[in-house]
């Protein structure tokens, strides 16, 4: 195989080699968390809630990119468990903002640590400094695409 298509082939399979590790990474995550209860989604809004207490609905919506009724569902069924509740607005009655409850911050202890055992098992046989050149690499790859995303939304703006 010439280098030419090594390169190919590397490009072709590395989107499906990123989704499949952190496809297997969540499912090894749900295994560990099995014992809790809680829907992989229900775990992520726990830990985008926990970053941005105070939020409003819509905003954590956005945030975890699913449908605001999608959202409400969600934490209506965390609220139900005792591990969100919701407080109204200081100025706007319609607005409803998210809270984190005690036992959720106990929750999210243990959540915090079955994620590091996951990821610890995902990296291991692997170097300190391959772990930061990887991620170092990732982070190149994210802002990259980020920045992609962001010039081809402007583009869409300006022929609206």
């Amino acid at each position: 195989m010439f280098s030419g298509e090594a390169a190919v082939e590397t490009q072709q399979t590395l989107g499906f080699l990123l989704h499949d590790v952190a496809r297997l990474m969540r499912k090894r995550f749900e295994q560990r968390a099995r014992h809790v209860g809680l829907t992989r989604s229900q775990w992520q809004t726990l830990a985008f809630l926990s970053r941005c207490e105070g939020i409003h609905q819509k905003a954590l919506a956005e945030m975890l990119e699913i449908e605001p009724i999608t959202l409400m569902r969600l934490i209506d069924k965390l609220s139900e468990r005792g591990f969100v509740e919701r407080r109204k607005h200081a100025t706007d009655r319609r607005i409803w903002l998210l809270y984190m409850t005690e036992p959720a911050r106990a929750l999210l202890a243990e959540m915090r640590e079955l994620g590091d055992e996951t990821r610890a098992e995902a990296l291991a046989g692997i170097t300190a400094g391959d772990k930061a050149r990887l991620f170092e690499m990732l982070e190149t790859m994210k802002s990259n695409l980020s920045e992609g995303c962001r010039q081809a939304a402007e583009i869409e703006k300006k022929d609206v």
